[in-house]
């Protein structure tokens, strides 16, 4: 099985700086933001968009493109202080943010908005609309004194029917002329997205959560385009520095000493209440047992689905979890590597709850509980490695050397995610 080369998507990454520079403004569109970021002034920005702009499960549920922009814009400036606001809500339209402009964007006095619209609009809107739609969002921000950027929908995988390739493109180019007549810049995500797909499909799918949203590796490439829009300098987000409790919602159970409710694959379902309660004695935990015996990773897929969030907007009424724990044994393999991506990545997009008010969820590599492997199975774990960093979610992996039991590396890594940062 062919793995994801880290050197392939540093050359590929750089390479987009200069295949999707942003649409030629004026020499400094943005004076006003950019003298506050120099000088260590507060700047507030508001990201404006749906549901790829929104923090959902889709990145991992806790943070999107927008918080990346502003860990790109302190890699520049150091003394900056950016506030980021995220304006994003799933299922918009353009004609959705007009409605919602004053009370989302406007009330918070930005200095800047960073406006991502036209996925819903292809579906949903007519051209015409949506140009109109985009002009006068530009235009009411100008009138608050604000400075817009324009971001293009992202390229798409042809299997949504509703966003055909070269329907989405139009609407790409519609941004562009609004940036264009408007004097706005543009930061074309299409044009950075599908200079990914063109070149290597693999890296394509590395980037994506399904055939219209962005993982987070894609959320990293939206902000860093951003930034160069803004600032006119690359920036590289890497390895992004871990949010802190890791299980937040885990871990205000645990303080309030109410219940943990708990979906755990096996062997983690005997685990994981014993390691809790070497962290917080009195824990009461209520596990719910994932069985992956003898399971394909579609068929984890199709039992991700029936367990996770789709469940919980079926029946609202039910109680939710408040974690889930996803551990795909070695023998769950799918026919080809783009099949082993897809399944994989949609266990853990079914275990993620849909928006970050829900529960947590931590990934299990099988070589915790499965050090000995076989090639077929350490080729499977690596690229379940690259699928997980897709994602941004807390996950386990047994490290080089290390031949505690798997209960001592779980008793570990749970004490690591339920530390909160200092006060």
């Amino acid at each position: 099985m062919k793995l994801f080369r880290c050197a392939a998507w540093l050359g590929l990454l750089l390479a987009l700086g200069r295949l999707a520079a942003a649409e030629p403004v004026a020499a400094d569109p943005f004076p006003r933001t950019r003298q506050l970021l120099a000088s260590g002034q507060p700047v507030r920005i508001v990201c404006f968009g749906d549901s790829i702009t929104g923090v959902y499960y889709h990145s991992g549920g806790r943070r999107a493109w927008c918080d990346l922009v502003g860990l790109g814009l302190r890699q520049l400036y150091p003394h900056a202080r950016p506030e980021l606001i995220n304006a994003g809500l799933s299922g918009n339209t353009s004609a959705d943010a007009l409605r919602r402009l004053a009370a989302d964007v406007l009330r918070h006095q930005p200095q800047l908005v960073v406006v991502m619209f036209g996925m819903n609009d292809v579906a949903r809107a007519t051209p015409e609309d949506y140009r109109a739609n985009l002009r006068q969002i530009v235009q009411q921000v100008q009138q608050r004194n604000a400075e817009v950027m324009l971001l293009t929908p992202n390229c798409v995988s042809p299997e949504d029917p509703l966003r055909p390739l070269w329907k989405v493109a139009d609407y790409a180019q519609i941004t562009r002329e609004v940036g264009r007549e408007l004097q706005v810049p543009v930061t074309d995500t299409f044009r950075a997205f599908q200079s990914v797909q063109a070149v290597d499909h693999r890296a394509w799918l590395g980037l994506m959560s399904d055939a219209i949203h962005p993982n987070m590796r894609g959320h990293k490439l939206l902000a860093e385009e951003v930034v160069q829009t803004l600032t006119g300098q690359r920036v590289r987000l890497g390895d992004l520095p871990p949010l802190q409790p890791g299980l937040p919602r885990l871990l205000a159970r645990l303080r309030a000493r109410e219940p943990a409710r708990i979906v755990a694959m096996k062997p983690y379902d005997l685990l994981i209440g014993p390691a809790l309660r070497t962290i917080f004695p009195d824990a009461q935990v209520e596990v719910t047992a994932w069985d992956p015996a003898g399971k394909s990773l579609a068929d984890l897929e199709v039992q991700a689905k029936s367990l996770g969030w789709a469940k919980y907007r079926e029946q609202p009424g039910l109680a939710r979890p408040d974690l889930f724990v996803v551990a795909v044994p070695a023998g769950a393999l799918a026919a080809s590597d783009p099949q082993f991506f897809h399944a994989y990545t949609w266990i853990i997009n079914w275990s993620l709850s849909f928006d970050p008010r829900d529960w947590n969820a931590l990934v299990i590599l099988p070589s915790v509980a499965q050090p000995d492997q076989n090639p077929a199975q350490l080729a499977a774990e690596q690229l379940a490695r690259e699928v997980i960093l897709g994602q941004d979610v807390p996950w386990l992996q047994r490290q080089p050397r290390d031949a505690a039991p798997a209960a001592e590396l779980l008793r570990r890594e749970l004490a690591a995610l339920l530390t909160a940062p200092p006060s």
